[in-house]
């Protein structure tokens, strides 16, 4: 059976940066920072005080009152940033053949901030008086399964779980469900809320989080030779992706098309990336294959850039070994340099930016690149973005485990 193609018509964003698209572009192309003082628990203790916080994000104007009290954040977010795909791609699911039509939303880590308001419960008050709400709230895929109530999607529907690849896993099966002839759509995407005091708590065990304090709009500093590790943020994106003759026939926008993936393992290490970065490589590699895709015809690569020693160096180190002489033509971008680290969110909240970057021809900057690293040689659209005709754009993930995700956008042909 010939390969269907598949396209994004809707996406919805919850971001440091925003809570609508047209918010979430125009602050990464100014180059804003979204990264300030946690205010979300009293970091008093902690070595890191910083993160990437949703400001103003009330989901009751999105999700009943009632409803809204039975879910964690991380769900709220979910919740939110699928409606907000669905009335941005216009689609009337009375019109659908609803049993077609799925749902994969990831989160890395799900309901943490239920998991600690619990823990403290049974510590002080007994087994008795847990939520009977807390497994529900707590589970990763209740996310998905809360989407497909809510907008009655009968396909199918659950998580991929990858750690920081969690969201880009989700697009490329949902791109892979569609493109085979299962379904006809899907909505996919990542959420995350993992700014808690076990979170915190968790990576700073690990050295793995910027303790730049004091500045902490110059505390994420993808590639620069200053970096000292991730900054965490939150929130959620998501993508609506349709078969593209179901997109043509209901007449519906299309922002860009998902042309190929590529999946790997590093099986390396629990944490660190393999060194060279084969496991990219083959990723990186594999999604060009997929789409058929020539090396030379990449214009862009929204980087995985994390602002941390070990990962900045190893992407750089990938891209050079799977591009050669052209690594250095391409332009590469951290859009972690203004939200942070959303974890299991963040392919989906790049693959928004990577498709929006088709769409206006212009890259938005990594901020704070001030000092060149020797060993991070490539472009990375310093400080301001950049105009340039974007057809071809790789966005990489990887996440704790060795879990390595490329997607491959394309600009829609007729």
């Amino acid at each position: 059976m010939e390969a269907k193609r598949v396209v994004v018509t809707g996406m919805g964003v919850i971001t440091p940066l925003g809570h609508t698209l047209e918010d979430y572009w125009r602050n990464l192309l100014a180059g804003k920072n979204g990264i300030g003082k946690i205010t979300l628990f009293d970091t008093t203790q902690y070595d890191t005080k910083i993160a990437g916080e949703i400001s103003d994000f009330d989901p009751t104007q999105y999700i009943d009152r009632k409803e809204a009290r039975r879910m964690d954040r991380f769900t709220h977010f979910a919740a939110v940033a699928a409606q907000k795909a669905v009335e941005d791609s216009g689609i009337n699911f009375d019109l659908v053949d609803r049993d077609r039509f799925g749902v994969i939303v990831s989160s890395g880590i799900g309901g943490m901030n239920i998991y600690e308001r619990e823990c403290q419960v049974l510590l002080e008050r007994g087994p008795n008086r847990v939520s009977p709400f807390l497994i529900p709230m707590l589970i990763t895929d209740i996310a998905p399964g809360y989407i497909s109530i809510q907008h009655n999607l009968r396909g199918p529907n659950y998580s991929t779980v990858s750690a920081c690849a969690s969201a880009a896993h989700a697009i490329g099966e949902a791109f892979n469900h569609i493109r085979y002839g299962r379904s006809i759509g899907f909505l996919a995407g990542g959420c995350e809320a993992p700014i808690t005091k076990m979170g915190v708590a968790g990576f700073n065990a690990m050295k793995a989080l910027s303790t730049h304090n004091e500045e902490p709009e110059k505390a994420c500093r993808p590639f620069d030779l200053k970096r000292d590790g991730f900054v965490m943020g939150e929130g959620g994106a998501v993508l609506l992706l349709e078969e593209l003759e179901h997109a043509k026939a209901r007449h519906a926008k299309i922002y860009a098309e998902i042309v190929g993936v590529g999946y790997t393992a590093d099986a390396y290490h629990i944490t660190a990336p393999v060194p060279g970065g084969d496991g990219a490589v083959r990723a990186m590699k594999q999604a060009m294959k997929d789409g058929n895709i020539e090396p030379t015809a990449v214009d862009y690569i929204n980087a995985h850039g994390t602002s941390t020693p070990h990962n900045d160096k190893t992407e750089t180190e990938a891209i050079k070994k799977t591009f050669g002489e052209h690594a250095y033509k391409i332009a590469v971008s951290s859009t972690k340099s203004m939200i942070g680290h959303l974890l299991g969110a963040s392919g989906a909240a790049e693959a928004v930016a990577s498709i929006l970057t088709i769409n206006h021809n212009e890259i938005h900057p990594t901020i704070n690149y001030e000092v060149p690293d020797p060993e991070c040689d490539l472009f990375y659209v310093p400080n301001k973005p950049i105009k340039r005709k974007v057809d071809v754009v790789l966005s990489n993930s990887f996440g704790f485990g060795g879990h390595n995700v490329t997607l491959a956008f394309g600009r829609y042909n007729h």
